[in-house]
């Protein structure tokens, strides 16, 4: 895991010591999970990262929580948090159980996956860990390598189901092509985690979101110019058909739960719009899907340009002036109980 190793410098360097760049090609896939079905999502998120990896994808990224699907009855459900609302308590029981483990068989077939196709995988997950549900997105590579971050601040009414995690997922991750890293939602408009970020020096960024929207597009394109960095914003398309299907595509009697998910009204048939797009360093939108189209986004990016604009603007070197600013960035693994002799 990378997160037991200290964060390597923010350089280009690569495995074979060289400092040659190659284009590659992202693949951000747009299509829907099962709805809180976690197996039939696995099987539907290996037929997609196959058809990325047919068509030349060296990167397949996948948006927020979209195993086993974002939460959308918190935004769209009354009585989604009223306190012991029994129809809640029963669709929580249903998530949580199709949550998955870090160690689990889920992400140890993304990483066979990963092995088999020679693609890194980046996907968005709500992760079942210990007694609580995170908001994280992990990445497998060919090589073997695992990373994982975690939200390290659910937004609003997320907090209802979502962990805030501790700062120990907030490293580099080292890429074939130099450092990469994600950031999740709202996390965007954290300053600080932005500036953790760029200290790394990232070459491309994953910016999950649950849709990118006109204002979440701003924040991505905005974290590019100030990371100097290409972005890769993921956002899913989801129906209101398509939750009401995934439910019931897990074959359970549990109206309860159900009644949560009904409750969406039906005039919101189209819940996430996707709108997932690829962007340059300069701000420019390589390739933006349109709203509520499906299909799978895929751009060629060439990291020989990032040199180009750090000329005027290195916000983690010449353009941070330490002698004023300092962050301090605590990344321990922070547990509530600690025993010692």
């Amino acid at each position: 895991m990378a997160g037991d190793a200290p964060p390597p410098p923010a350089t280009h360097i690569f495995p074979d010591g060289s400092d040659a760049v190659t284009d590659f090609s992202i693949s951000i896939v747009q299509a829907p999970p099962v709805f809180l079905n976690l197996a039939a999502s696995m099987d539907r998120a290996e037929v997609l990262i196959r058809d990325a990896a047919r068509s030349g994808a060296a990167i397949v990224v996948f948006p927020e929580a979209w195993l086993p699907g974002y939460p959308v009855w918190l935004d769209e459900s009354a009585g989604a948090a009223l306190w012991g609302h029994r129809p809640a308590e029963s669709l929580f029981r249903i998530l949580f159980a199709n949550c998955p483990d870090l160690e689990g068989p889920e992400i140890a077939r993304l990483a066979d996956l990963s092995a088999e196709l020679s693609v890194e995988i980046v996907m968005g997950i709500q992760e079942r860990r210990g007694s609580s549900i995170y908001n994280s997105v992990v990445r497998t590579t060919p090589s073997g390598w695992r990373d994982i971050h975690r939200k390290i601040m659910p937004t609003h009414n997320e907090r209802l189901i979502w962990a805030a995690a501790d700062g120990s997922t907030l490293r580099p991750w080292p890429g074939t092509h130099g450092p990469v890293g994600a950031l999740i939602c709202w996390e965007h408009w954290m300053p600080l985690a932005r500036a953790a970020r760029h200290q790394h020096g990232e070459v491309l960024h994953f910016a999950l979101w649950p849709a990118v929207t006109e204002l979440h597009l701003l924040a991505s394109r905005h974290y590019a110019f100030e990371g100097q960095c290409y972005v890769a914003a993921a956002g899913t398309v989801l129906t209101r058909d398509d939750v009401l299907d995934g439910f019931d595509s897990l074959d359970i009697a549990e109206p309860d739960a159900r009644s949560i998910l009904e409750a969406i009204p039906a005039e919101r048939e189209l819940l996430k719009s996707g709108g997932s797009a690829i962007i340059g360093p300069d701000t420019s939108i390589i390739e933006v899907a349109a709203s509520g189209d499906p299909s799978t986004l895929s751009a060629t990016i060439d990291p020989g340009r990032l040199a180009e604009g750090r000329l005027y603007l290195d916000t983690a070197g010449h353009y941070s002036r330490p002698d004023i600013f300092e962050l301090h960035v605590d990344a321990r693994e922070r547990s509530g109980v600690r025993f010692t002799n």
